[in-house]
């Protein structure tokens, strides 16, 4: 070959590796380093992780001078095979922990500028001072496969799929959340108010559940319902007595209707959520607690 290009690699370059948020953060900083510095470079994913990138197997290892490994721990064969496949690069890694300083993974690099390793100081790692994103919506996401009592109405387990496949393709923070309280689960909530702590702190939720629904208005956050059994059922109805119109029937279910309502929610169905809220607190009460104390009250004694 002629000329310097460098191929950046690490953990979220092999086949069975992973990517994760730091991984990705420490790659950006070296990606913007080389770019200050107009030096070429080409970066190589997991086809688990970015199908359409540059892979492994599309490498020609004599296209680069240098080979560089981001991030992560230096051990392990997949690291050390690094060393015989491009053998004719030089070799340097950053940003990594070195576990074992002769590990053949570790000694095979030409250099390594570390993040810890045995006898040195500690450097910050890369992710640290990366070039910082655009923020992206923060979405709960309560889903039910339940409510057998629906019977043949049932398309709970459509509609979650159908739901799930969408919000893979959208540029969003997912959090999974349950409705039900457990005292001795610690991945859930006990109380109610921890679980609406958790809302409060949210974007937007999608839901295909009442309550979710419900609880998520009463903090004043848009939300995404749709109703998981055919013809409509209490999830319709109560978006109805919220007079929320975020709702899609599962009928109606498809990336139209959807794209639809999350724009809105969250633009204009952010004053929309905050506005219910306020219902919920001043206006005068609408749910069945008057017609109990009523009937209650009314009863003969003895």
């Amino acid at each position: 070959m002629t000329g310097q290009r460098v191929l950046l690699t690490g953990w979220f370059s092999f086949l069975d590796g992973e990517a994760t948020a730091g991984d990705v953060l420490a790659l950006r900083r070296v990606e913007q380093a080389l770019a200050r510095e107009g030096l070429p470079y080409d970066t190589v994913w997991s086809p688990g992780f970015q199908p359409e990138a540059l892979h492994f197997a599309d490498v020609r290892p004599d296209a680069y001078s240098h080979l560089v490994f981001v991030c992560g721990p230096l051990h392990g064969p997949q690291v050390a095979r690094l060393h015989d496949e491009f053998r004719a690069c030089w070799r340097i890694a950053v940003g990594v922990s070195v576990v074992d300083p002769d590990d053949p993974a570790a000694t095979g690099f030409h250099l390594v500028l570390p993040r810890d390793a045995p006898g040195t100081d500690p450097a910050l790692d890369l992710s640290a001072s990366a070039p910082i994103g655009r923020p992206t919506p923060v979405v709960g996401v309560i889903l039910t496969y339940g409510q057998q009592e629906y019977g043949s109405r049932r398309r709970h387990g459509e509609v979650a799929d159908a739901v799930t496949r969408w919000l893979a393709g959208k540029d969003c923070a997912p959090v999974v959340l349950e409705t039900r309280l457990d005292t001795r689960d610690w991945r859930l909530d006990s109380t109610p108010e921890q679980f609406q702590s958790v809302l409060a702190r949210l974007d937007c939720v999608v839901t295909d559940r009442l309550h979710g629904l419900v609880l998520a208005l009463r903090t004043g956050v848009p939300v995404l319902a749709v109703d998981p059994v055919a013809g409509g059922a209490k999830v319709t109805a109560q978006a109805r007595a919220c007079d929320w119109p975020a709702l899609v029937p599962a009928e109606r279910l498809d990336a139209r209707q959807l794209d639809r309502w999350w724009d809105w929610c969250l633009t204009s169905g952010r004053a929309a959520a905050r506005q219910s809220r306020d219902e919920f607190l001043h206006e005068p009460v609408r749910d069945g607690v008057p017609g109990l104390v009523e009937a209650l009250s009314g009863r003969p004694s003895g």
